[in-house]
């Protein structure tokens, strides 16, 4: 399937179907979905190729309520007008609404979306002289989570909100049929099998993986696999650099500057 950016995703299997089309199902009997786990899974990559009506909320520390329900801007001939946000627009619209790093974003804030989430399926915009928003036969959202991620609180109010939750780890396998280095594809299952017991806090994802191989074909492979040291979290870096010696035969650093040429 293509996304929007023209990339192309490769369905996984999610209860006996293609993962889209579970999410579609989902959609469709309005069972609101949280996808967790590491960065760069594939998780924002899944919601794209599902819902091509999606809208997109970037939550982080800084996400605030005019950036759900809108706000008032200046408008070209002078004065201001209310902008509708995404959560609006999409409501509005019957779209799907993604809200990426949902735990990243205050509860307060966040606790915008539940009564559109629920029965009610409505939202009153205060700073919009308290008009109720109802939402269109479509309407639909869908949350992304990286656990252990610095900040990521999942409060009990927002998981009770995601009746499917849906743990997304990396495809392996797809990492080879995309023909990524094998040895470095070894690496990253070993560090994967590492993070899993508690030993690292990090593992190379399907994302660093494709990083790898486009380095690979930009600099060559050992600045490839000095790199993939290099984006390794400072406290996790002895351990990947121990794996990475053991599956290339050989002591790797950092990638880094040298001497003057």
């Amino acid at each position: 399937m293509v996304r929007p950016n023209g990339q192309t995703y490769h369905p996984r299997r999610l209860a006996n179907l293609p993962d889209v089309a579970a999410l579609q199902r989902l959609r469709e009997a309005c069972i609101p979905a949280l996808l967790y786990g590491p960065p760069g899974t594939g998780k924002t990559s899944l919601v794209e190729a599902a819902f091509p009506d999606l809208i997109t909320v970037a939550g982080d520390g800084d996400t605030v309520v005019a950036d759900f329900v809108g706000e008032y801007t200046q408008a070209p001939g002078g004065g201001y007008e209310f902008v509708y946000g995404p959560l609006i627009t999409a409501m509005t619209e019957g779209r799907a609404l993604l809200i990426d790093d949902a735990t990243l974003i205050s509860p307060k804030v966040l606790a915008v979306v539940y009564p559109a989430m629920d029965g009610r399926r409505q939202v009153t915009v205060k700073s919009h002289k308290g008009e109720t928003i109802t939402a269109e036969d479509g309407f639909y959202v869908v949350a992304g989570h990286n656990p252990g991620v610095h900040g990521a609180v999942l409060t009990e109010a927002l998981a009770s909100r995601f009746a499917a939750q849906i743990r997304v780890s990396t495809d392996y396998d797809l990492a080879r049929k995309l023909r990524i280095e094998p040895r470095a594809v070894r690496v990253a299952r070993n560090l994967a099998h590492r993070q899993e017991t508690g030993e690292i806090g990090w593992a190379p994802q399907l994302r660093e993986l494709i990083a790898f191989q486009k380095m690979a074909a930009v600099l060559g492979p050992e600045a490839a696999v000095a790199n993939l040291l290099g984006v390794a979290p400072a406290e996790d870096r002895d351990v990947v650099a121990e794996v990475i010696s053991s599956v290339y035969g050989r002591t790797v650093s950092p990638l880094a500057l040298g001497e003057q040429v």
